[in-house]
């Protein structure tokens, strides 16, 4: 069973049987609830709806089904085709529009699909909205539109508005970074951001781009996240062709790894880290990031003198967190730079223009760079879920066991010892439990997660 719904939308497998996987009638399904819950909650009887989608396999059937499913329900459709996630949120604003649907699946391999579901300010849904289109769709009890009422459909590119949106950028600097006469290399992963990258690096001065795996095929020449046992090929072309960096996406370019010259990961943490000392060194505020994220971004908060606050994983309660304590950057720490300045959403254009920006003002060669930053460690492990484990014994179990060292639960459980720390939650996304470990080096990270994971197995 590889249904999933979350906070993060509904994301499956294709094919199989309904309910069990993300089939055509899954779609209609759950689109005509979000269309259902915009008509009863907004209360509007004919939205706007704007659509987007990455470049996977089954990306255009499901496009079609959406379209015609919201058209049939008596919404307006704004279809912006291939288009990356941020896109997509930002022409929801663009368009004054009442909400959007984004066909992505993100980093899952390609045999997956998802709905991620917008509001009318292009953000995810809150838990509670999230809940009230599973309740609808539960009950599918649902009304379509007449003949004469059906939606209309309109197609727009919203590609190069994007792009103009991170050149009009305050921070972002064209010119210095044109003047760098930069060589980049650049992994899509055969899906959107092989359209959008290379045109956002040739509209910011970006003298040579070497492409790989840029056609939008939606056939992942490799494991679609962005993490360096996936990365081995753009390793290896920038030691071949001394470029000064990389620039490596997801299948719909919300997150952004980055590579040094030497072929060796600058880290997806860093990414963040990185920008955040560009943003703060000239606009002074406040930092969020979530629990599995890296200490550092807290340790470059507090070298400007600014305040680091943590929230739960996923970007809709990093979101609220930064819209609470009027954040000036955050995001996450898989590669997903939140600049509030542009909009409320992780956004790989916007970190590769204000990282950019960063590095050619610094001077230096990525690795030098990376040294200027605290050095951690993440350990990322994981526990496939089968019926007969119980997450939250297990979880409860291991607060009892650590009480004595700084225990936060507000999403799964977080144990912060003095050499580093470990985070336990149980997957939006995947029949998993995500296991994470900071400390100073590799060794001490993978300790302090088999230590936990050991405990984890007793109590199973």
């Amino acid at each position: 069973m590889t249904l999933i719904k979350s906070i993060s939308g509904i994301r499956g497998t294709v094919g199989g049987s309904p309910g069990d996987n993300l089939t055509p009638l899954d779609i209609v399904k759950f689109v005509s609830a979000y269309a259902t819950w915009l008509k009863e909650g907004a209360g509007k009887k004919r939205a706007k709806i704007v659509m987007g989608r990455d470049a996977r396999i089954s990306g255009d059937m499901y496009a079609k089904l959406v379209s015609a499913t919201l058209s049939g329900l008596g919404h307006d459709v704004v279809n912006i085709g291939l288009a990356t996630t941020p896109t997509t949120e930002i022409a929801v604003t663009a368009e004054h529009a009442d909400g959007g649907i984004i066909l992505t699946a993100s980093h899952n391999p390609k045999q997956w699909n998802a709905l991620k579901l917008l509001n009318n300010r292009g953000e995810f849904l809150t838990a509670a909205d999230g809940a009230q289109v599973l309740e609808l769709a539960e009950k599918e009890n649902f009304e379509y539109a007449e003949v004469d009422d059906l939606g209309v459909v309109t197609e727009k590119d919203y590609t190069d508005y994007h792009i103009q949106h991170v050149l009009d950028l305050k921070l972002v600097n064209r010119e210095a970074i044109a003047k760098a006469n930069l060589k980049v290399v650049v992994d899509a992963v055969n899906s959107v951001g092989g359209i959008v990258i290379p045109r956002l690096l040739k509209a910011l001065g970006v003298q040579e781009i070497i492409e790989l795996n840029c056609e939008p095929t939606g056939k992942f020449q490799h494991n679609p996240e962005p993490i360096p046992e996936n990365l081995t090929e753009i390793s290896a072309k920038l030691k071949e062709c001394h470029a000064d960096l990389g620039i490596v996406v997801d299948p719909d370019v919300d997150r952004l790894a980055l590579v040094c010259e030497n072929g060796e990961m600058f880290g997806e943490e860093y990414t963040l880290v990185a920008v955040a000392d560009y943003v703060l060194k000239h606009t002074p505020g406040n930092t969020v990031s979530n629990l599995s994220s890296s200490r550092a971004l807290k340790d470059i908060a507090e070298r400007y003198g600014q305040q680091y606050n943590a929230a739960a994983v996923g970007e809709v309660n990093v979101v609220a967190k930064m819209k609470e304590t009027h954040t000036v950057i955050g995001g996450e720490g898989n590669g997903g730079v939140i600049y509030p300045e542009s909009h409320y959403g992780r956004d790989a254009l916007v970190g590769v223009g204000l990282f950019l920006s960063h590095y050619v003002a610094e001077g230096k060669k990525m690795t030098e760079l990376k040294k200027d930053y605290p050095q951690y460690f993440i350990s990322k492990n994981k526990i496939t879920l089968s019926p007969a484990i119980n997450v939250d014994k297990i979880l409860e179990g291991l607060k009892v066991k650590y009480a004595r060292e700084k225990v936060t639960d507000i999403d799964g459980v977080k144990i912060d010892f003095e050499r580093g720390w470990v985070h336990l939650r149980k997957s939006n996304t995947e029949p998993i439990i995500r296991i994470y470990s900071e400390a100073k080096d590799e060794a001490a990270a993978n300790a302090l997660a088999e230590e936990v994971i050991e405990a984890a197995k007793q109590l199973c």
